[in-house]
């Protein structure tokens, strides 16, 4: 079967170091499914890993899938040969840039039925980072008359992960605050249901007085913690809470969480996966709600671009729509039409 692989770490400026590869099809065990992948997303997790060193090469890329189940596993409960499934997979497997990926029911639910494989591809990832933080990290309610007077800002609205996190926190009684800058991700965001969008090159604390906004409950950053880190302590209530999918690239001081008893954490959806919690299941879980709102037309897809059959020049033009910062919603290859 075709994989697409790199055998070192590059940057985009490096020139192409993807490149083809036949490899032997795997065969599922105990708990996996061979799945046919049909459409894929590119997600910036996907960038940024394709500059870190490569243990055991070659290395596949690639998280989130749409595909057909083949085969199954001894041990699979949950799925039968023939399913149409979507899920992110895990860092320690071989990724979905392959024609065919081995990955573990828990990870896994059905696609929605009344998506195409290219608007179900774009949600995996990103649904999961956002049920994570809303749910775990922030503790909020299912029952969503129970947190209606709560209140989000989400830096960068309009990213794949803050697309989904708007559309979950709405469903689930949220007032959302969302930041973007242009015309089409200010549209972009208001279309996802926004309350409200702040302009993220101006001064969100002059920003939230100029709206009459209240300090929130909750702050989920997407882009540039260290660029928000003290913004969003200023705008969070005291003993609220700031979640991060974005890692520090400087020192910054802890002890300014203090004066508000916040809480700040790093999201990392893949946490569950990579550790073989107990409780690994959870994917399978949040994904299955995340079905159930798509398919009752509460959620909408966030695909914005299809790039169609997947190369090594695709997947090279892939990332580098997304290292352009530029993207609105989700990226998408898609391998078969359905």
């Amino acid at each position: 079967m075709k994989a697409i692989v790199a055998d070192r770490a590059f940057s985009l400026e490096e020139g192409n170091h993807f490149y083809e590869l036949d490899i032997d099809t795997p065969q599922p065990q105990d708990k996996e499914l061979l799945v046919r992948v049909e459409a894929i997303s590119v997600n910036p997790v996907d960038t940024k890993i394709r500059q870190s060193p490569v243990q055991n090469g070659p290395r596949i890329l690639g998280y989130d899938c749409v595909g057909t189940i083949e085969a199954i596993g001894d041990n699979v409960t949950l799925f039968d040969i023939g399913d149409t499934v979507y899920y992110s997979g895990s860092p320690d497997c071989q990724g979905s840039n392959q024609e065919y990926q081995l990955v573990n029911e828990q990870l896994v639910a059905l696609k929605p039925q009344n998506l195409s494989n290219i608007e179900a591809v774009g949600i995996p990832l990103t649904a999961l980072t956002a049920s994570e933080t809303l749910f775990d990290v922030f503790g909020i309610s299912h029952i969503a008359e129970d947190n209606v007077g709560k209140s989000i800002l989400i830096i960068n609205g309009a990213g794949g992960v803050g697309s989904i996190a708007t559309q979950i926190a709405k469903q689930y009684g949220l007032y959302v605050i969302t930041t973007a800058s242009r015309d089409a991700t200010v549209e972009w965001s208001q279309q996802m249901g926004a309350d409200v969008v702040l302009n993220h090159k101006e001064d969100l604390r002059a920003a939230f007085k100029s709206h009459e906004l209240a300090e929130v409950d909750f702050v989920f950053c997407t882009f540039s913690t260290d660029m928000y880190y003290e913004v969003m302590i200023d705008l969070v209530k005291p003993r609220g809470k700031i979640a991060t999918i974005v890692a520090f690239n400087d020192k910054q001081d802890l002890n300014l969480l203090k004066n508000k008893s916040v809480t700040f954490t790093h999201e990392y959806m893949y946490s569950r996966p990579l550790h073989k919690t107990d409780d690994m299941i959870m994917h399978h879980r949040y994904l299955n709600d995340v079905t159930a709102n798509l398919e009752a037309g509460i959620y909408q897809p966030t695909t914005n671009k299809v790039i169609e059959g997947l190369t090594a020049e695709s997947l090279y033009t892939a990332h580098e729509l997304l290292e352009s910062n530029q993207m609105i919603g989700k990226l998408v290859i898609n391998l078969i039409n359905d």
